[in-house]
């Protein structure tokens, strides 16, 4: 999947992930599609979550070796 943005969240815990990637993503544009990289296995839940509450799109995600790359649409 192409990406406009990557965050790297990788060693970061819970909620850690999605505080990063809520803080960065401000200044992009609606649209902008974003990579976020992670190493946390609740981050499968908490970024969907996010997405919902914030009316973000998950786009869905891929296992990477020891990290899984998130794909979320900015509202």
């Amino acid at each position: 999947m192409d990406w406009d943005e990557e965050i790297d969240a990788i060693g970061l815990l819970c909620p850690l992930p999605v505080l990063r990637t809520r803080k960065r993503m401000i200044p992009f544009q609606s649209g902008t599609i974003i990579r976020v990289l992670t190493s946390d296995p609740a981050a499968l839940i908490d970024l969907p979550h996010f997405c919902t509450q914030s009316g973000h799109t998950y786009l869905g995600s891929e296992d990477q070796a020891d990290v899984t790359a998130h794909f979320v649409k900015k509202a």
